[in-house]
């Protein structure tokens, strides 16, 4: 929300009190206290009057200092709140004649105590940012709205990112976002998953502790700040310094919650019915067989809406017209080694069954009269279960159960964005709170139902809506976009902005959700699709099968799904870095190069895990420009050289898209291709690619039943490689790109090659 005209004036209506000076600051174990008047005070006169803001800080963990701004503190507050974890610490608060502060870590908050107003954060020597004079303040509007603002310094050159899946350009400098759930498609400037925190490549991130509508003006208002600001008394946020970009995200994953991990399967392709089209076992079980047919890996199948009943969603009842054996179509299924998902919401339509159960047990949202909240949008008469009612969660979770007994294994949890306002929670939340917060709700109550039913490992969503803390339950895909090239892309920014967010997986539907992609953008879309963390064929009303487009569109499929399932035993280490680090597999190329300041922007190619260059090609006569950072990267599938830093501009057929290996990386590829869940570190290779003089890498493969990975440590010793293994129980290879290999049976610890140059 913009409050200025301008740089000197206040927009019509608006007025503003500013923290002027520290009046006085108060230290507490742990905590500082700090008392801002908001005039000068020059006599005693000047005490009698407000406001007066007062600015606590603490300190959660090690390296993040929190800040909340207080105007009345009288108010109630009903939450709900996000869940946030702390790490027991003993911060430094010291305060003298000039100045007061509060030291977690390597990062301090400085008060000016001398002077005008100023709130400092510093770290390694320098200050990261700071709050300065009309930057904190109490912004109040003609019809008696009442906001906290703050606004933070941006130094010359630092660029944003996050603030969850947005689809516009990936550095958020000029923009403005408000923090809002909607579905709004992949088209626009709203997002499906908003999350008020934000990340920079100058060594801190800020993470707004507010579950409601928080509006950020990013280098918008005041081009040289970023400024945020919620209708409240009181206003809490975090500083988490890095300093490196994965280090702000380690410690924001801390702070909110780290992602599960999925389970492996949940790695390979999953086909869908696709939206709005016609089908029966008759249709899945063809798709299915034609899949098999063609040599086509399917790891899942899932059901779409019209698995249950029209103007049912959601009764949970498969449509006995077109379903009449669902325990036994499921049984079939599952004979051909699939898993399978159905789709839901927290919807209940008013002619489903489940709609007067709900009702008269009040496990329905009401409206401020008593009455069930109701609408027509998306299905008639339709009502929302409210979560934050535990038996209604229960209940809910009730029949989910009896799919999981049928046979079901993960659900895809769509909708949750279009949450109102103006209804009666039955905890008492703050409608306008509860509405980001309702899809951490939602997901959480059918992700413990998995955990509970399939166990921790098992577990696994196809979420559409999130906040701060959604990627705790994963999986999220990316909504609703066109099959069009320029919808790929955007979906690949939104991609990238999420896991920049805290976000470790993240999948789109290949090929476009809406329309009909022509042959080319589905196979250039296929490619992406299978190179990205989770892999789903799904529109609205036509089919995904690939022969539906033309022949070769199999053989594209084909290709780049089993070299994804090879690349298992490396996928599923980045996955566990997600899982442990908050790290996403995904990540866009800045994550990887903070000091190179070419990638600062780059949102059209990203790195999957942290050795694997991957570019999608976004045109229809194969050509793609890419940046190569600095070194003698490899084209993975040809061993082609390419050296950074600089930009390439090449042409790709359909069976290939730029996709390059770090110099010096170590990548377990694994010897199977029809699916993802194997014993990744039997016959693995481990392909090396420009190795250092010197150099001494470790791969960890990850084994399958979640005991301690398998290691293999290679060195470079001038001319000679050698790798040794912890588990020599298992035969495993080495191979140089481009150059000499060896294998070894079970029983052998030590490879060693020689090179056939001193650059290998």
């Amino acid at each position: 929300m913009k409050f200025t005209n301008g740089y000197w004036l206040l927009r019509e209506g608006i007025t503003a009190a500013y923290p002027a000076q520290v009046l006085d600051a108060v230290p507490g174990p742990g905590t500082l206290r700090v008392h801002a008047p908001t005039q000068h005070i020059r006599h005693r006169g000047d005490l009698l009057k407000g406001p007066l803001i007062t600015v606590d800080c603490t300190a959660p963990m090690p390296g993040v200092i929190g800040v909340r701004i207080t105007h009345f503190e009288g108010g109630v507050e009903n939450g709900p709140h996000f869940e946030l974890h702390h790490e027991p610490h003993d911060p430094v608060v010291a305060v003298d004649d000039k100045e007061a502060t509060l030291t977690s870590g390597d990062l301090s908050v400085r008060f000016r105590l001398d002077g005008d107003w100023r709130m400092e954060f510093q770290a390694d020597g320098r200050t990261l940012t700071s709050s300065d004079v009309k930057a904190m303040a109490l912004m109040e509007t003609a019809e008696g709205q009442h906001y906290i603002r703050e606004q933070l310094r941006l130094n010359v050159g630092t660029s944003v990112y996050g603030l969850g899946e947005r689809f516009g350009p990936l550095v958020k400098n000029g923009q403005s976002v408000d923090i809002w759930n909607a579905d709004g498609g992949t088209s626009s400037e709203q997002s499906y998953k908003n999350v008020p925190f934000y990340l920079t490549d100058a060594g801190y991130g800020v993470f707004v502790d507010d579950p409601g509508k928080v509006s950020f003006e990013v280098a918008s208002e005041q081009v040289s700040r970023v400024q945020f600001s919620a209708e409240r008394q009181q206003l809490q946020y975090y500083v988490i310094h890095g300093p490196t970009p994965k280090e702000i995200l380690r410690k924001y994953t801390a702070l909110t919650g780290r992602p599960a991990l999925p389970p492996a399967w949940s790695f390979g392709l999953w086909l869908t019915t696709s939206f709005t089209t016609s089908y029966d076992e008759q249709t899945v079980t063809g798709f299915v067989e034609g899949m098999a047919e063609r040599d086509l890996p399917l790891s899942a199948f899932h059901f779409d809406c019209f698995w249950m009943r029209e103007f049912n969603w959601c009764d949970f009842e498969w449509d006995p017209r077109v379903f009449p054996d669902p325990e036994g179509m499921l049984r079939r299924l599952k004979d051909r080694d699939l898993h399978i998902c159905v789709w839901i919401n927290p919807y209940i339509a008013q002619r489903s069954p489940l709609f007067a159960e709900g009702k008269a047990a009040g496990y329905l949202l009401k409206r401020p009269d008593g009455g069930v909240w109701q609408w027509d949008l998306w299905q008639p008469g339709m009502a929302l279960v409210d979560f934050t009612n535990p038996d209604a969660c229960a209940w809910y979770a009730s029949k989910l159960e009896a799919l999981l007994d049928m046979g079901v294994d993960c659900f895809k949890t769509d909708f949750g964005e279009r949450v109102p306002t103006e209804v009666t929670w039955f905890d008492g939340s703050d409608p306008e709170r509860m509405h980001n917060y309702y899809t951490q709700l939602f997901n959480k109550t059918v992700f413990d139902v998995l955990r509970k039913h399939r166990g921790e490992g098992e577990a696994v969503l196809f979420a559409r809506s999130a906040t701060a803390g959604g990627q705790q339950f994963p999986v999220h895909w990316g909504g609703d976009c066109e099959s069009t090239y320029e919808s790929m892309a955007e979906s690949l920014r939104g991609g990238l902005s999420l896991g920049l967010s805290g976000f470790g997986y993240w999948s789109h539907d290949i090929g476009g959700f809406e329309g009909l992609p022509d042959a080319g953008l589905f196979k250039r879309w296929t490619a992406f699709g299978m190179l990205s963390s989770h892999s789903r064929l799904h529109g609205s009303s036509s089919y995904r099968v690939p022969w539906l487009f033309d022949e070769e569109a199999v053989d594209v499929l084909r290709h780049f799904t089993k070299l994804k399932l090879s690349l298992m035993p490396y996928l599923y280490g980045a996955a566990h870095q997600a899982h442990s680090e908050g790290i996403p597999m995904m990540r866009a190329m800045m994550l990887e190069f903070p000091d190179d300041p070419a990638c600062a922007s780059l949102e059209r190619q990203y790195m999957l895990g942290g050795d694997l260059l991957v570019a999608p090609v976004f045109s229809e006569d194969g050509e793609v420009s890419y940046y190569v950072p600095e070194g003698t990267w490899t084209h993975f599938a040809t061993g082609e050289k390419v050296t950074g830093p600089r930009w390439v501009r090449e042409t790709y057929d359909y069976l290939s898209l730029p996709l390059l290996a770090r110099p010096g990386a170590a990548i377990p590829v694994g010897s199977v291709d029809d699916r993802p869940d194997y014993t990744w570190a039997d016959e693995v290779t481990v392909r090396v690619f420009e190795p250092a003089d010197g150099s001494r890498t470790t791969v960890r493969i990850p084994r399958e039943d979640g005991t301690a990975p398998v290691e293999i440590t290679v060195v470079r010793e001038g001319t000679r490689l050698r790798a040794e293994t912890s588990d020599a129980s298992l035969p495993w290879g080495l191979e140089v790109a481009g150059g000499p290999s060896a294998r070894a049976a079970a029983g052998t610890a030590v490879l060693a090659l020689t090179l056939s140059d001193a650059r290998g």
